[in-house]
């Protein structure tokens, strides 16, 4: 009996100890909270091209893969302040999912009607309206050649969590999940190396627009349903609401211009666009210009090299704000919200933006992506 009772306390010690990181774990992730709520109080008041936020790549009952239901979608768009969703639906052989999909605007909510498709050689990409075409899943795709691709998704928030161990995500919903949903996934966000790479290597050939994929699907827990597919009780790890929040397409349009359908595809086209990794604080009013003697240009457009042409950066708080030309680093600086460069090389040039000042766990995190640039 005593050796029984041993057992038992030492099973007991084990698992009390085992439980220890993660509840400093979650102690950080409160610290964090705090943190970004600071950082949102200092932001700065946009100015230029208006700033619509948005998701891009997000699934629904439709094409299998998911049981989410169309007013799930809207109801989580609507809680995020969203201004459109690109849905991205599964193929299906007998029935076009794109055409029965969310479309048009629903609850104040732009929707645009998509595809997710796979070629012969398993190359996946993402078919919008206006023959739009994005690279789906980088790190796999093999014909960078193919013709007609418009766009690079170089994050993607599956790709993400693939890499993630399921004993310390089981734990870590377990201690954080009730109080701080998103920012769990602040312990498992990674810089995408892989993707921005190869977009980097494809961009000194073609122009590709960077978007970063929420992969929505809302298919990740346990419940139990009755006869009718009313859920009776259950956890869901990935609803729709909370995946919203973790990476956006924020979309700049002229101030005055309208947004719909054919704005924001013509937009995303021309890369007039940069990921926000918006659970990390609101980069709404970031911008990313270049100008010369004779012209203003802003991401995802080209300007021609002359004596005066320099690239400009804002943000709407302070940070640290990396240049890289062609692939390489040019201008690495902490601690500002503006920065001008003056230009005396063509080549292709975007930005990313750290904060730093949240913590180590954030530090070598991105929380902007820019779209390019092109200096002819």
């Amino acid at each position: 009996m005593r050796s029984k009772k041993r057992i038992l306390l030492v099973i007991l010690v084990v698992a009390f100890l085992s439980q220890i990181p993660f509840a400093c774990r979650r102690y950080k992730l409160r610290r964090l909270n705090a943190a970004i709520d600071q950082l949102n109080s200092q932001r700065a008041t946009p100015e230029g091209f208006v700033d619509y936020k948005g998701v891009v790549h997000v699934h629904s009952f439709l094409g299998g893969h998911s049981a989410g239901t169309f007013s799930e979608i809207i109801s989580a768009a609507q809680a995020n302040e969203l201004r459109f969703v690109i849905m991205t639906e599964h193929t299906e052989k007998d029935f076009d999912t794109a055409a029965m999909t969310l479309k048009d605007v629903h609850g104040g909510v732009l929707f645009i009607n998509g595809n997710e498709v796979s070629a012969a050689n398993g190359d996946r990409s993402l078919v919008l309206p206006g023959d739009l075409s994005i690279v789906a899943y980088p790190e796999e795709f093999k014909n960078w050649d193919t013709p007609g691709l418009d766009g690079v998704e170089v994050y993607n928030v599956f790709t993400n969590a693939r890499q993630v161990n399921p004993f310390l995500a089981f734990f870590d919903t377990l201690w954080s999940q009730r109080n701080y949903p998103e920012l769990i996934f602040a312990l498992y966000l990674q810089r995408p190396d892989e993707a921005l790479k190869r977009w980097d290597q494809a961009l000194t050939r073609r122009r590709l627009t960077a978007v970063g994929g929420n992969d929505a699907h809302s298919n990740i827990g346990v419940s139990l349903r009755d006869g009718s597919g009313k859920t009776l009780i259950g956890i869901q790890l990935d609803p729709y609401e909370t995946s919203f929040r973790l990476v956006r397409l924020h979309v700049l349009l002229e101030q005055g211009k309208t947004l719909d359908a054919t704005s924001l595809i013509e937009a995303v086209r021309a890369g007039h666009c940069f990921i926000g990794f918006d659970f990390l604080g609101d980069s709404s009013g970031f911008a990313f210009e270049a100008e010369n003697a004779g012209e203003q240009k802003i991401q995802g457009d080209e300007i021609s090299l002359q004596k005066e042409t320099k690239l400009r950066v804002r943000t709407p708080v302070t940070g640290r704000i990396v240049v890289i030309k062609d692939g390489t680093v040019v201008l690495d600086e902490n601690g500002i919200s503006s920065k001008e460069l003056p230009v005396t090389e063509r080549g292709v040039y975007r930005v990313e933006v750290y904060l730093p000042q949240l913590g180590s766990l954030i530090a070598d995190k991105p929380w902007i992506i820019s779209n390019p640039v092109y200096i002819r």
